[in-house]
């Protein structure tokens, strides 16, 4: 989302009545944005999901502040002032977002459910089988986890718990035993 920067801001700036210097101005504000412009510039993508919308919204912002240049008393509070004026410029542009609606003459559909896999079905196997291995001791648990969970293999398990592979084994395996006779995924088989 793009804002458009008003190209005379220079007249904006400064009343008819009113002389100003912008020569002298200029380079002290193009210093501070040459010198300031990637810590902005990062403050400017945390508010935009979009990199480029996050440059305009900061050239936006400079704008501004070269506009109110003279006015600001405290050079030392720039970066609270940048930061404002860009905070101010996108809460701006997040109420002028348009929402577009499309009227469509049928409502979209998922797709269908291939046969024999509910989503309700599953959702309540995984939630016994989580039930069952919270039943096993802590460092059955654990193997069982790393090892089918997490995909890693018993040499990789027997590292990570630091035990043998051996023993990585013959728990997997006392494991596997207990959740085959768990009296809830009997059911599901």
């Amino acid at each position: 989302m793009t804002t458009p920067v008003c190209t005379s801001a220079s007249k904006a700036a400064a009343p008819a009545t009113q002389t100003r210097s912008y020569s002298t101005s200029y380079p002290t504000f193009a210093s501070y944005v040459k010198a300031r412009q990637p810590v902005l510039l990062r403050t400017a993508r945390s508010l935009t999901a979009n990199p480029s919308d996050a440059e305009d919204l900061l050239q936006t912002a400079l704008t501004k502040t070269y506009v109110a240049w003279e006015r600001i008393e405290d050079h030392r509070a720039l970066d609270g002032y940048v930061r404002r004026a860009l905070l101010n410029t996108r809460t701006s542009q997040w109420r002028k977002r348009k929402v577009d609606e499309f009227a469509c003459d049928e409502l979209p559909e998922p797709e269908p459910v291939p046969a024999g896999s509910d989503p309700a079905e599953q959702q309540a196997l995984h939630d016994a089988m989580w039930r069952a291995i919270m039943k096993l001791p802590a460092r059955q648990r654990a193997m069982v986890v790393l090892r089918y969970y997490e995909d890693l293999s018993e040499v990789q398990t027997a590292e990570v718990l630091g035990v043998s592979v051996g023993t990585v084994k013959s728990a997997v395996s006392r494991a596997l035993g207990k959740l085959r006779e768990d009296p809830e995924l009997v059911l599901v088989r």
